[in-house]
């Protein structure tokens, strides 16, 4: 679940888990393509297994379950250092989601755990950035642009292509059997992208036992039309009501951002517009 928000970037990624790995999870994990594991603890079977990955190089790391990161983080740039008290804040229902600003007020259950899963990602993801989550899930993160819009955009980009990857046909793609994993997941982006040249065209065809054509762009739009009840999270407070409007393309219903921005009321009207329910946070969430 958590590598579908980017199933392009997460090959040769890193797996951080908070729990003892089993036999099941390392045998997952044995398919993928990853460069190494994190975790509190493994069954014996289980590091068996992983350290059969990669001809035996696959890294694994066992987790000090009781480290503490010092309170001062420091960072140094050509000979110029710079201090700070860590963020510790504690990213909760009660810390981030009492101050609702728009007119509709009700967080389900749902939105609220999303809403808190989204922040949280953001407290460990690259500034600026802007998140959004659905069932418990990321499903699109824009990280490290200087324009929040662009990150609002980038991440609902991705949240669109996590969507279109249950469309019927994409998941149906008639692939042939020497087809790696990997070809798989870049083959099925490229049906839900389309506008590919026609060598490119060739080559993706060529990985399929039946005739095949990217979607439509109508099938598309009809499919994504579907997608509601997204939850979006932003690091810092958005400038301008674009943010709102391009996150109203994508599903997006709830919405919790720290606020503080001269052009608050324009945001909140905006959100107001689309009828999406927005909370006020008061907790910037940078990470450089």
């Amino acid at each position: 679940r958590a590598r579908g928000a980017d199933p392009l970037s997460s090959f040769g990624d890193f797996i951080s888990l908070s729990r003892k790995v089993d036999v099941n999870t390392a045998e997952l994990i044995r398919k993928m393509v990853s460069d190494g594991i994190i975790a509190p603890g493994f069954d014996d079977d289980a590091l068996k297994l992983l350290k059969e990955k990669k001809g035996g190089k696959y890294l694994i790391l066992l987790a000090d379950t009781e480290f503490r990161a010092p309170e001062t983080e420091f960072r140094e740039v050509y000979g110029v250092g710079f201090s700070q008290l860590r963020n510790t804040v504690k990213i909760n229902e009660k810390s981030l989601l009492t101050e609702v600003v728009t007119k509709k007020k009700q967080l389900s259950a749902a939105a609220r755990r999303d809403l808190i899963l989204a922040s949280i990602t953001l407290k460990y993801t690259q500034s600026n950035s802007v998140a959004y989550a659905l069932d418990g899930q990321m499903i699109g993160i824009g990280a490290g642009q200087q324009s929040r819009v662009d990150c609002t955009k980038l991440a609902g980009s991705k949240a669109e292509t996590w969507f279109m990857r249950q469309h019927p046909k994409v998941r149906n793609l008639p692939f042939h059997e020497q087809v790696s994993n990997v070809e798989r997941t870049n083959a099925r982006i490229l049906c839900i992208d389309g506008g590919m040249t026609d060598p490119e065209l060739r080559a993706w065809k060529s990985r399929f036992s039946a005739p095949v054509d990217a979607l439509p762009q109508e099938e598309k739009a009809a499919w994504l039309a579907k997608l509601k009840g997204v939850s979006l999270s932003s690091d810092a407070f958005f400038p301008f009501r674009d943010n709102i409007d391009q996150a109203s393309k994508r599903g997006v219903n709830f919405i919790v951002q720290p606020g503080g921005s001269n052009r608050d009321e324009e945001v909140i009207s905006a959100s107001d517009e689309y009828e999406m329910v927005m909370a006020f946070s008061g907790i910037r969430l940078f990470h450089h």
